[in-house]
């Protein structure tokens, strides 16, 4: 990006990139940290070595996230996300790219048709969870029964089993796939809109199903449509394998919620008839020492002199014996 230094950091080095041009200035802008942060961007790729039903899940699963996301078409060897140091490669592809999650596939022969599904906080990795494909069927093998979908729709996601909330490695699953396709979040939403379902079924404390289906609204003789269910792939069969949950003091960072809304004042409230209502407290004040401006007549001298004329005026007179000039009477 021009006018952006994109030169990956440190570790523990703190380092402020000031932008150069207006564009750079809009790209660190629509990095930066919002209250309420867009849909999460997800990187596709591959490892060291893939199988051919590795590289159909991971065609089928960028085709359904395909607006918020990225793909590497090459193997990356030095990818390795619950090996030590083999998350590094990966946080620098997805600082690059903008993608706070990741769908990594790979294949060896302990671990047949691997799938890694992780997320990034602030570009570290915060939490994995590895998957083994054991059955697959593409979409393109429904043929056109996925026709009626169409992209950027959000689907309506349906977790059945109580597994997902009391087995921590299928309570991980659960967000994971929330947050990979729920996409943007919104406040409201148009239920002609919704036209596919995405369904996670937990069979056991390792294994879960997934299934998609097209919703199509057809006539029922009443104003409400009777709704049909026509399942178009991806059919995945999951076993759990190995999954990495984020440290304490990450998750402590990560789950900071920002303030929203007004900072409330002090002594301020409001009501229906009056409006904003405050209450202010004055201390005594002391107007002869408040530095006002003060007409002549107010000067301090001149009240003075007009409090000592008052005050002699209403003091008692002394009487005096009168005196003559000759002197005592005999």
């Amino acid at each position: 990006m021009d006018g952006v230094d994109a030169t990956p950091l440190v570790p523990g080095q703190t380092k402020l990139v000031a932008p150069k041009t207006r564009r750079g200035r809009r790209f660190l802008e629509a990095r930066a940290p919002k209250a309420i942060e867009d849909a999460k961007r997800c990187l596709f790729l591959y490892g060291n070595q893939t199988s051919q039903v590795i590289k159909d899940v991971i065609t089928d699963l960028y085709q359904l996230k395909r607006l918020e996301a990225a793909r590497f078409s090459r193997k990356n060897e030095n990818v390795r996300p619950f090996e030590p140091g083999g998350e590094t490669s990966l946080e620098f592809y997805c600082n690059r790219n903008n993608c706070p999650m990741f769908v990594m596939g790979s294949h060896s022969k302990k671990r047949p048709h691997n799938l890694v599904i992780g997320r990034m906080f602030d570009f570290h990795l915060y939490d994995a969870l590895e998957l083994g494909v054991e059955e697959f069927k593409a979409i393109k093998d429904f043929g056109a029964a996925g026709t009626g979908a169409q992209m950027g729709n959000k689907p309506l996601i349906i977790f059945m089993g109580e597994k997902f909330e009391s087995v921590p490695a299928l309570a991980l699953a659960k967000s994971l796939l929330l947050d990979l396709f729920r996409g943007e979040q919104v406040d409201k939403i148009n239920l002609a809109g919704i036209d596919r379902v995405i369904m996670a079924v937990a069979l056991d404390d390792a294994r879960l199903q997934l299934r998609q289906y097209s919703i199509r609204f057809k006539k029922s003789g009443t104003r409400i449509p009777r709704v049909a269910l026509t399942e178009m792939g991806p059919t995945m069969g999951l076993s759990v394998r190995r999954y990495r949950l984020p440290p304490s003091d990450m998750v402590a960072e990560a789950m900071k919620v920002a303030r929203t809304g007004k900072k409330k004042q002090k002594n301020v409230s409001s009501d229906n008839l009056d409006g904003k209502v405050g209450r202010i407290y004055m201390p005594k004040q002391n107007m002869d020492t408040l530095g006002l401006s003060k007409y002549k007549g107010t000067k301090r001298e001149r009240r003075e002199s007009a409090r000592e004329a008052s005050e002699a005026k209403k003091r008692p007179k002394t009487a005096t014996a009168p005196t003559t000039a000759g002197g005592d009477d005999e």
